[in-house]
């Protein structure tokens, strides 16, 4: 089954260098959002965090020596599918972002690890617990 995905935004970072793993980074960026989901943005507000769904555009195309694969802080190879290794048979990232700033379609963010220029797919909010998800409601 083939999957067809749309760009909703690319990411922006003047760094030259960016840490392999959103938890180790402070590297500030902007989420640059296309215009036409700009409504969509309303609730994300300073001071939270957002999951970014993205394509890791630079990764070669996947072959099955990757299937397992030595992470560079570890001394052991271990399957792609337990490390956060942008080669992979679906090039897609996700990453948990301090948001710092909203203006209009962008959102001005800290904690990236994606390189200028990376396509956003989704943003989504991070849910540390139910009761931290807006939309989640109790029922009786």
């Amino acid at each position: 089954m083939a999957v067809t995905m749309e760009t909703i935004g690319v990411v922006h970072t003047d760094a030259d260098n960016v840490p392999r793993h959103w938890t180790v980074s402070d590297v500030k960026g902007a989420l640059i959002i296309d215009k036409k989901y700009r409504k969509g943005l309303r609730d994300i507000l300073s001071g939270q965090q957002i999951v970014v769904i993205f394509h890791f555009h630079k990764s070669p195309v996947f072959t099955s020596d990757l299937l397992v694969q030595k992470p560079p802080h570890r001394n052991e190879k271990l399957g792609v599918f337990s490390i956060c290794s942008p080669n992979r048979p679906n090039p897609v990232g996700m990453s948990v972002l301090d948001v710092l700033q909203v203006e209009n379609h962008i959102i001005y963010v800290q904690g990236l690890d994606m390189i200028d220029g990376t396509p956003i797919l989704d943003l989504k909010p991070f849910v540390k617990d139910k009761y931290s998800c807006p939309s989640y409601r109790v029922s009786e």
